[in-house]
């Protein structure tokens, strides 16, 4: 199967965003991928607004034209969306609060993994905005089984072990908005790098492009971007990667490569209690 990482840079507008989704998925396939993913915040780029003012359902406007234009090239996408979630009481303010969404569509599927591991880190309190979900979700594409993460919850392996070991997924889907700083390219390719070791997966990480380019690499911004999407074969070898800028970066995956390394490496099963 032909996969395409989308590394656009989003805007605060959800129209513009949503005609680069339609444009780069018409792009993406006339190169023949089958698999379309896009970066965590697709829909509206943090730090550009409230995401509860453009929150969606999954039958919503900016869903509905992903998956119908999906349906009609016969293609499957991921986007990163925001959709309504609960409401909350924080520090004597009332927030609505909204999931961080990863919306799956195309091929009879149309559904969204709510993200599990908000971004209470580094300063941030994500889990102020946004609530988080408590549901690990697979889906077959294409003759693989694909399971879905979103950004932070990368950097917990016992999610990325139990999709695989658990629901079975042979990829695993990551859309990103990666912080930049110090460090923090270095602990994205060797958070990638090792959660596809961990399950033996192909992992398919779509990150915002970074803001400013490389001009502004190693600065803190904030969880805006750092570009560096990746495919990642289930041996933790990156087998492409997109530089700091706005990119599509393809690669072909298949079931059997994913077979040969569990026989290699057979890690899944085989935890032990100490």
């Amino acid at each position: 199967m032909r996969v395409a990482l989308v590394q656009m840079q989003s805007t605060g507008e959800v129209s513009t965003n949503l005609g680069a989704v339609l444009r780069h998925v018409r792009t993406a396939s006339g190169n023949g991928a089958e698999l379309i993913v896009f970066p965590e915040a697709t829909m509206r780029a943090f730090k550009t607004g409230r995401l509860d003012t453009v929150a969606e359902p999954l039958d919503g406007p900016f869903a509905t034209a992903v998956r119908e234009l999906a349906d009609e090239l016969g293609v499957t996408v991921v986007v990163g969306m925001f959709t309504p979630a609960d409401i909350v009481e924080v520090d004597g303010k009332t927030i609505h609060r909204v999931h961080n969404t990863a919306l799956l569509t195309g091929g009879g599927h149309h559904l969204g993994y709510h993200k599990i591991h908000c971004y209470d880190a580094f300063g941030f309190r994500e889990s102020d905005t946004v609530s988080p979900g408590d549901e690990l979700v697979t889906v077959e594409i294409g003759g693989l089984t694909v399971g879905l993460a979103i950004c932070y919850d990368v950097r917990f392996p016992e999610q990325f072990v139990a999709l695989a070991e658990n629901e079975g997924a042979e990829v695993i889907v990551l859309p990103t908005s990666w912080s930049d700083g110090p460090g923090k390219l270095q602990q994205w390719r060797v958070l990638t790098g090792a959660r596809a070791l961990d399950s033996t997966c192909y992992l398919l990480a779509a990150g915002q492009a970074r803001p400013g380019g490389e001009g502004s690499a190693g600065e803190n911004d904030g969880p805006t971007g750092i570009g560096h999407s990746a495919v990642i074969g289930p041996d933790g070898l990156r087998i492409v990667e997109a530089g700091y800028g706005e990119d599509i970066i393809y690669a072909d995956i298949d079931a059997a490569t994913v077979a040969d390394t569990r026989k290699s490496i057979p890690v899944l099963g085989a935890e032990r209690q100490f």
